[in-house]
């Protein structure tokens, strides 16, 4: 009996129009879910402003989410190894004229 071959990598060509390449900012994420799917909004926060205007809605199952989990850490890891860590808190900018 014939063992069939596991399928190699698979590449695809990635279509990006004008608008999507821009991209927008975001700075916020607020995530739900139920036994099917992960609910994502992306949002901006503008200072001194209580309101966050979603950007984006992403709806994805739990595989494909583990799956962007995995490679965003892979990533993270790569930036972190090639310009250090990144904090967990901006840092705070001293105001002008202030002297410690």
């Amino acid at each position: 009996m014939d063992n069939p071959k596991a399928p190699g990598p698979v590449e695809f060509k990635i279509q990006v129009d004008e608008k999507t390449a821009e991209g927008t900012y975001v700075n916020f994420l607020s995530v739900f879910h139920n036994q099917a799917e992960f609910v994502m909004d992306f949002g901006r926060i503008v200072p001194g402003k209580p309101e966050v205007k979603v950007m984006a809605r992403l709806i994805t199952n739990p595989i494909a989410l583990k799956q962007i989990v995995m490679t965003l850490q892979e990533n993270l890891g790569r930036y972190e190894t090639a310009f250090g860590p990144v904090p967990l808190e901006p840092p705070h900018p001293t105001p002008k004229g202030f002297v410690q």
